[in-house]
């Protein structure tokens, strides 16, 4: 096997890039009935995140009131208005990740990470979120990172599972 170092040759996408890229989809689903949601998702997918100037981009394309998109963005937790990190860390909040500790999950995390709930880290590596539940109560206190579910977190576990993600 060669130790040689594989680079990657892509290139790295332009904001006008991303936006002819989003008014291709929006092209192809604007006529369809209901598809604020998905072009918002395809939309978020492409950018990474919905900036007001995008909704209005959207709005505009879709023949949509900027009302109406940005009603939809701001109602539904999984759009994101700001940058999110590389990593999306969701604590579960719910009664049962609760009583047995999803609080100090969440305390934990802030002070390692450094951000507040809602925030994402400096160097852009970890976004902190809360959720009202991921399903894994039998097993709580719960969290996510991305679509990893950690169960019976405790605080002193922190550290060696964010470490698989430097």
């Amino acid at each position: 096997m060669s130790n040689s170092v594989i680079q990657c040759r892509c290139k790295k996408e332009t904001e006008a890039e991303k936006y002819e890229r989003i008014a291709e989809v929006i092209e192809e689903y604007k006529d369809r009935e209901g598809s604020l949601i998905q072009v918002l998702h395809m939309a978020q997918g492409i950018y990474g995140y919905l900036p007001v100037e995008l909704q209005r981009f959207i709005a505009q394309k879709m023949g949509l009131p900027f009302s109406r998109v940005s009603g939809v963005v701001t109602f539904y937790s999984f759009f994101s208005t700001k940058p999110r990190g590389e990593n999306t860390i969701r604590v579960c909040l719910g009664t049962a990740c609760y009583v047995r500790g999803g609080k100090k999950i969440v305390e934990k995390l802030r002070e390692i990470l450094g951000v507040e709930v809602g925030g994402t880290t400096a160097d852009g590596k970890f976004s902190l979120e809360v959720m009202r539940c991921i399903g894994a109560c039998g097993l709580a206190p719960a969290m996510m990172i991305n679509d990893r579910v950690y169960k019976q977190v405790n605080p002193d576990k922190l550290q060696s599972i964010l470490e698989k993600y430097y």
